[in-house]
């Protein structure tokens, strides 16, 4: 099967299928996706989408963003649910060289499972329920908020977290287009040093903090989020082999 999807203006975009599991299964291929902005399908990447068969897209970003930077087009039959769980803006001036940028990633990700509950615990309830499968997970560059809430479903279906980090690395391939077309876009602009990187170590740490606050992902999902038994039973019906 094929994990990267390729697109003209999109850059990110994979099936989150394949991995193996700790009880002997896999994640389903074509199933569950993670994107970047899905604001930019049009043309023959609206053609490729269509084929995917997706019936439900989740938008992470706030909707000043969705406004600005555009959302999946209307589609018959395409549930769309904007469910921003960015709280707080990201600060750089938080941001220490000698600390590195995968311990300021890590510390960003963390504040938003802590300020995103509300709309996390919407998300997953909507990747539990295999009716709205096919569906695609997307932010800005499918990396910070994509990539945490993928790295929360991956863990409570028993995935590895060498392979949740490994898959959370990949958006890497597509840092250098990332830093292309935002330089395109903001001329004048100035980029922070971590801008468009998804060192793997930034999701080791966060998976390790979230384990430390919340005794496990689990007792996060379960306690915090609010995931009955019965979804996360139905997430791993549907998602796995």
């Amino acid at each position: 099967m094929i994990r990267h999807i390729k697109f003209a203006n999109i850059h990110n975009f994979r099936d989150v299928g394949g991995y193996a599991t700790a009880d002997g299964r896999s994640v389903r291929w074509q199933r569950l996706y993670r994107a970047d902005s899905l604001g930019w399908l049009a043309g023959e990447d609206l053609d490729t989408f269509r084929a995917l068969r997706v019936r439900t897209v989740i938008d992470l970003r706030n909707p000043f963003e969705a406004e600005k930077y555009g959302r999946v087009p209307e589609e018959h039959g395409l549930a769309y649910h904007n469910l921003p769980i960015e709280g707080r803006r990201w600060d750089f001036a938080l941001y220490e060289e000698d600390r590195g940028v995968a311990r300021y990633l890590a510390d960003r990700y963390l504040e938003v499972t802590e300020d995103g509950v509300a709309n996390l615990r919407t998300a997953m309830e909507t990747i539990c329920r295999a009716d709205s499968a096919p569906v695609v997970v997307h932010c800005a560059a499918g990396k910070d908020r994509t990539g945490l809430l993928l790295a929360i479903v991956l863990s409570l279906l028993g995935v590895a977290e060498d392979d949740i980090v490994a898959d959370y690395a990949l958006t890497g391939l597509a840092t250098d287009r990332f830093i292309a077309d935002w330089t395109a876009r903001h001329p004048d602009g100035t980029l922070w040093p971590g801008f468009g990187l998804a060192p793997a170590e930034a999701m080791h740490l966060f998976l390790t903090d979230l384990r430390a606050r919340h005794d496990s992902i689990e007792s996060y999902a379960t306690k915090t989020l609010g995931l009955t038994p019965d979804a996360l039973t139905e997430l791993r019906q549907h998602l796995l082999t």
